[in-house]
């Protein structure tokens, strides 16, 4: 399932570069998760990177975005095609 930013972000930033697909953004007030490009880091990392380093525990999973782990790997392998994951 996709992770989403709740109302506890602080808007601090260090989620954005953490995310390897490119999926987090600035919003109006908080960051935001694009959940067509979260793949909850499968094909990168073991954890949530953007959970790992969140001083607030802002990123949560998403419920409106519930996918399997073949599901996850497989928008992984879409978004980046060629790449093998780790």
């Amino acid at each position: 399932m996709a992770f989403k930013i709740t109302e506890e972000c602080i808007a601090c930033g260090a989620c954005e570069p953490e995310c390897p697909n490119q999926a987090i953004s600035e919003g109006d007030e908080i960051y935001i998760i694009d959940p067509d490009r979260c793949t909850e880091c499968v094909g990168f990392f073991d954890t949530q990177q953007c959970v790992e380093v969140c001083p607030v525990d802002a990123p949560v999973p998403d419920p409106e975005h519930r996918e399997t782990q073949d599901e996850l790997l497989a928008k992984f392998r879409r978004l980046h095609p060629g790449k093998e994951p780790a």
